[in-house]
Formats: C-alpha cells, structure tokens, sequence
C-alpha cells in the first residue's frame, strides 16, 4: 500500500483503516453525506466547527482516497456536488458503530 506515493507495509489491517478515515474531520464528512449528495456550503452548514480550508483538503483527500466523488456541473457559476462512493457507503456501518460505542460510553452528553 502507498502513504502519499510511497512504499509502506501496515502493521495491521486497523493502521489501514485510520489511515483513510481518521482524523477529526473524515468521518463527519462522511457521515454528512450518508443521506445523499450535498454541495461545499451544505456541508459546511452541517458542520459549523470545520473551517473553510480544513472543509476543502478532506474533500480532496476523501476523494483521493475514493471514499467520495465530486461532480462539476457545466454552469456558470459553477455547480459542485460530493456524493459517497460504493467505498464510502461500505464505512457507514462502521461510523455507526462508533456512533452507539461513543453514545454508551461517552461521559459527556451526546446526540
């Protein structure tokens, strides 16, 4: 497997993983678009906290990583939707599950 073009054997399935949905961000953005596609500003309307430029390097690297896909409509002004891949809807029962395990043993109140 490749860590941003080179070479790298993963100590275990997990490093795998964390390395394509890891972080603060990935898994919100993913979760965000579990119910269909949405454009930057609904995105980032759904998650207040991300700035602008940490919104915009996850997309890329979701999208380099084939968990999403970004399509450019042919508008003037331009159109842009990000939608979940068949790769990034197989995560979703994983987001879940993390969603219960921080719901049952989170010490701070959780949605």
């Amino acid at each position: 497997m490749t860590i941003d073009g080179e070479n790298h054997d993963y100590i275990c399935s997990v490093e795998a993983a964390i390395n394509e949905i890891g972080g603060k961000w990935k898994s919100l953005v993913l979760c965000s678009l579990k119910d269909g596609k949405l454009r930057f500003n609904e995105i980032n309307k759904k998650l207040p906290e991300i700035t602008q430029r940490m919104l915009t390097k996850t997309l890329r690297e979701l999208e380099k990583d084939q968990l999403i896909n970004r399509k450019v409509y042919p508008e003037v002004p331009p159109k842009v939707e990000y939608s979940l891949t068949p790769k990034g809807e197989s995560v979703l029962p994983i987001l879940d599950s993390l969603c219960e395990w921080g719901k049952k043993y989170s010490t701070n109140k959780v949605e």
